[in-house]
């Protein structure tokens, strides 16, 4: 009876099969690429293929890092490794060590020295780019007149903005002389009013976009006093002419998407800075009307009617206080007076000549104050509330009343008892 094999037993066979075939451990395959795939881990999985069949390959992370190009869809390539089968999937594929551009090795090193040279001269440097205006009103493009590239420039524009001006200039993008065409494009364009240039074309393999990595192509991107924008190829394309271009666009249509300002985008940002200028406007202008009245306050006050009006009422209120002052001093002078007056009446000799009694003085006019100082026979003056009485001494009694004291005189001439 026939023996059963599992599929895993018929893999490893098949597997050990091109182990032992010498001539699969140390191939070199040319083909084409097709269905290239960075792969996160690092590995890069694509496929070869020529006319009439195709390979699978696989490159593992390690030999990546000799890989000095990124592989992309329809390269010539050549591809060192050797086959074997990926047990798993009963795959056989080649497993790459290396890969190298057919035919291109030579044009990329010549790509390197431009490069290189180029960029030791300073025409890479952003110092001397200059800035692509923000609202351009005419672009001119420089690129093949039939094309997607055309066509797809024409569609982002329309879609961003519909009045901005488009002119073409027909330039051969491809093969040898290319471009020259596309430099009488950039000189046209340069004598014209054209905001800002794009020149470009579409993607392909180094020899393809080989009239882009053109040192005459590259002093007169350089050397345009217009900005230019360069889009050249795919993303993963990169031409000497990105390098010296004022800004370099992944795509055409990136191109046009960084040239052409979005139309309705500046609308809705006008009617919004138009509200907020409104709107500053306004509180602007509160602020001087605030500011005028105040002003005219101040004014006001320091106008001559003011002043006039502010020192009549100061003088008024000095004038108030002033009576008010005078008023109180007067009412406290008059108190002060009925109190003098009070005490000089207790004091006045007038007042007790009111209450019977008399000023005794000699001729003279000096007061007798005792009777010590009279003399018998002496003539008095008697001054008294209604008038004045001459009297001669006639006697002179000491003590009150003469009751006790000696008797010193006689009854005067007047009648009166001194």
């Amino acid at each position: 009876m026939q023996e059963v094999n599992t599929v895993s037993q018929v893999n490893m066979y098949i597997k050990n099969l091109f182990a032992r075939d010498y001539a699969l451990k140390r191939l070199r395959v040319k083909g084409e690429v097709s269905n290239c795939k960075y792969h996160s881990s690092g590995h890069i999985y694509f496929t070869i293929k020529d006319k009439t069949s195709q390979l699978s390959c696989v490159m593992f992370s390690s030999y990546r890092k000799h890989l000095d190009f990124r592989m992309q869809e329809g390269q010539s390539v050549i591809v060192d490794g050797s086959v074997s089968v990926f047990e798993r999937d009963g795959k056989y594929q080649l497993y790459a060590v290396a890969v190298t551009q057919d035919g291109a090795g030579r044009l990329y090193e010549e790509y390197e020295k431009l490069k290189k040279r180029l960029l030791e001269e300073g025409l890479f440097d952003d110092s001397r780019k200059k800035k692509i205006p923000e609202y351009a009103k005419k672009i001119g493009v420089v690129t093949a007149q039939t094309g997607a590239v055309i066509q797809d420039i024409c569609n982002v524009s329309r879609r961003r903005n519909p009045y901005v001006q488009l002119i073409l200039f027909p330039a051969r993008v491809q093969g040898e002389g290319a471009h020259q065409t596309i430099i009488e494009g950039i000189r046209y364009f340069e004598k014209t009013d054209v905001d800002t240039v794009i020149i470009g074309r579409g993607g392909g393999s180094i020899e393809d976009l080989w009239e882009f990595n053109q040192e005459a192509l590259a002093r007169v991107i350089a050397g345009c006093k217009k900005p230019i924008i360069s889009a050249v190829g795919h993303e993963t394309d990169t031409t000497i002419a990105d390098y010296v271009a004022d800004l370099r666009a992944p795509t055409p249509s990136a191109a046009a998407e960084l040239a052409v300002f979005a139309y309705r985008e500046f609308e809705i940002g006008l009617r919004e800075y138009a509200y907020t200028l409104n709107r500053q406007m306004e509180h602007i202008l509160q602020i001087c009307k605030m500011r005028a009245k105040q002003y005219e306050t101040l004014i006001g006050h320091a106008g001559p009617e003011d002043q006039i009006r502010q020192k009549r009422l100061l003088i008024a209120d000095s004038s108030e206080r002033m009576r008010r002052i005078v008023e109180q001093r007067l009412t406290s002078a008059k108190h002060q007076l009925a109190l003098y007056i009070e005490e000089l009446k207790g004091l006045s000799p007038l007042d007790k000549l009111q209450s019977g009694y008399s000023y005794v003085s000699d001729q003279q006019g000096k007061h007798i104050s005792s009777v010590k100082e009279a003399a018998v026979g002496q003539t008095l003056q008697l001054t008294m509330a209604d008038g004045t009485l001459e009297a001669t001494v006639d006697g002179i009694h000491s003590g009150i009343n003469g009751g006790n004291g000696a008797d010193y005189g006689k009854k005067s001439d007047a009648g009166g008892i001194i």
